[in-house]
């Protein structure tokens, strides 16, 4: 373990934020983070539990508190505190095949779950593991690892995701050789599309990616698969085919004049257009939200991504409505620890905005009910406040607020995997629009095609695309071998 008596001794202690007025003014990351000495204690703090919920994603009440990956945190936490930073990251990388991802955007499901935390602050797991990832490219720990034995198996995986890498790193380092057909520029998916640079630096993709290729996995962007490259081709080619191309099907909003009026973007299509425009070195972004009046609709982690982009880019005025009521500030009697916590996040968009503005930029169980236009662009919206009933959302009458707005963003979610690609393979869906496996599975009812990640589960976080991504590949290995030993 660390120090016995480290978590009595040492407070918890998180990677500092440059201040609000700083780190507005560009698109990079804005965290500070400790110096090996810092670290070490916040190592010391993790109590060996005999039962490390940490690594357990349970399962409580529906929903998981636990790390997806099973990571194991105790062993790393405990050579990190001894200064064992080699030793600490092979425990590291035994389970998690990207870090450097995980450790900038995962919700910290281990932190959750920790046993510290439930009488004290949990230990800073998600930071502990971003500071061995990046110390051991810094130190040139990170060198290729190619298979000393090739198998001849070809492998196409179709999507350059999170859960899609992790199919690929897998596999190519059991000796397959794999293909990543990628649609867009550069590969990465929703790492590179759909968070946005000051959460993700796209350089760290790009990293990941000439270490991949170095171990052998080819990348092919600008394929896009059912459109410009034929299924029927891939299937007569390759032994196997995983797809993993996410659930980018985005859910709209029931008003009138909706699709027609402009103005209103999707938000991965809106924050897409913006990492676009910085990484091609553009003055101006093709859509901007300089001098605008914005509403975002949606409350969740994209949503707030959004409110961090218009702040950035100069926005007049920025509210976010969320149709569920305020989470409270604490957690309730009947959401105990170790359950994840139902409670009220002020990540760091709302943050800008609170300090931009003065006020905090969410309005919860609000709707849009009406779009105002002038000459088919968007001027203003009609908000209503809503309630449910029977699960269902139910207006109020009465409650009817006018806003301005000339940009309007949707994170209202996904409804599933987008068509064309599950079409090209003839691969069945379920009602909630994602490919049909078995139970637990990960094989389709089509000969030798597989499915991972989003496409698979429905729109989920990082580390669960590539929790999936490496239980896929076990299957995909077992299915061409006749065996594994992956996990």
């Amino acid at each position: 373990m660390g120090k016995p008596t480290g978590f009595l001794e040492y407070q918890r202690q998180e990677d500092a934020w440059i201040p609000v007025k700083e780190r507005i003014c560009d698109f990079q990351e804005f965290h500070k983070h400790l110096n090996e000495k810092e670290r070490q204690m916040q190592g010391a703090r993790c109590m060996n539990c005999g039962v490390p919920f940490c690594q357990s994603a349970l399962q409580l009440k529906g929903m998981v508190t636990g790390c997806p990956l099973h990571n194991m945190i105790p062993e790393w936490n405990d050579e990190i505190y001894h200064g064992h930073y080699e030793h600490a990251l092979s425990r590291l990388l035994k389970t998690s095949n990207f870090p450097e991802f995980t450790g900038r955007v995962c919700p910290a499901l281990c932190e959750k779950a920790c046993i510290c935390g439930m009488n004290d602050s949990p230990v800073t797991v998600h930071d502990n593991e971003l500071f061995l990832i990046e110390k051991a490219f810094e130190e040139g720990w990170m060198k290729p690892r190619i298979p000393e034995v090739r198998s001849g198996k070809k492998v196409a995986v179709i999507g350059a995701g999170p859960s899609g890498l992790a199919v690929a790193d897998q596999l190519n380092h059991r000796g397959h050789l794999v293909t990543v057909f990628e649609r867009e520029d550069r590969i990465g998916g929703l790492l590179m599309y759909g968070i946005p640079n000051m959460k993700l630096q796209k350089e760290v993709i790009l990293r990941r990616q000439k270490l991949m290729e170095d171990e052998g996995v080819v990348f092919r962007t600008g394929c896009d698969v059912g459109k410009n490259v034929s299924a029927q081709e891939l299937q007569e080619e390759y032994d196997a085919i995983v797809l993993c191309c996410g659930a980018k099907k985005a859910r709209g909003l029931a008003v009138e004049d909706f699709n027609e009026t402009k103005g209103i973007y999707y938000a991965v299509d809106f924050l897409t257009s913006t990492t676009k425009d910085l990484l091609n070195g553009k003055k101006e972004f093709a859509v901007s939200a300089e001098g605008k009046h914005v509403v975002v609709v949606g409350g969740g982690d994209t949503g707030n991504d959004c409110v961090g982009t218009c702040i950035r880019q100069g926005c007049a005025s920025i509210t976010q409505l969320e149709m569920m009521p305020m989470p409270p500030v604490e957690r309730t009697a009947d959401n105990p620890w170790p359950e994840w916590p139902k409670v009220l996040k002020t990540d760091y968009g709302q943050q800008e905005a609170i300090e931009c503005f003065g006020a905090d930029p969410r309005i919860y169980e609000t709707t849009v009910k009406k779009l105002k236009t002038k000459k088919g662009k968007l001027t203003g919206i009609q908000t209503v406040k809503v309630g449910f009933e029977n699960r269902k959302m139910v207006e109020q009458a009465g409650t009817e607020k006018d806003l301005k707005c000339d940009l309007l963003l949707i994170a209202a979610g996904f409804v599933g995997c987008e068509d064309y690609t599950a079409e090209a393979f003839n691969v069945p869906r379920t009602e909630r629009g994602v490919i049909k496996t078995a139970p637990g599975a990960y094989g389709t009812e089509v000969s030798k095609v597989f499915t991972a990640g989003d496409m698979h589960r429905g729109q989920s976080l990082v580390v669960w695309a590539i929790t999936e991504g490496r239980h896929c590949a076990a299957e995909v290995d077992e299915f061409l071998m006749g065996y594994t030993n992956l996990s």
